[in-house]
């Protein structure tokens, strides 16, 4: 299985684990590149920080998603993905 490592800080990794942050930017460098474009990974993993390799609480797994970020939106930057661990709410059905 390949998984892309990513460490965050605190209040990030507190927004994908509610949820609510279902995205993550990196900057077009050729460190990111060569990490990010036509690569394919099953997984990603998210840190709160750098743990040590038993500390499971502050560690993430989601599965993998990535699409190009909006030229107008950041020119700049690769646009990380990945699906949501919760399925989103159904919305009602109106019938008329």
């Amino acid at each position: 299985m390949k998984i892309l490592h990513l460490s965050l800080k605190t209040e990030y990794f507190n927004a994908i684990n509610d949820g609510t942050k279902l995205e993550e930017f990196r900057l077009v460098t050729p460190y990111w590149c060569k990490r990010l474009m036509w690569r394919q990974y099953d997984a990603i993993e998210f840190t709160l920080g750098y743990p040590k390799a038993n500390d499971l609480g502050r560690r993430l797994f989601r599965p993998w998603l990535i699409y190009p970020a909006p030229q107008d939106h950041r020119p700049r930057a690769v646009q990380v993905r990945w699906l949501p661990l919760r399925p989103p709410p159904r919305l009602p059905v109106l019938r008329g």
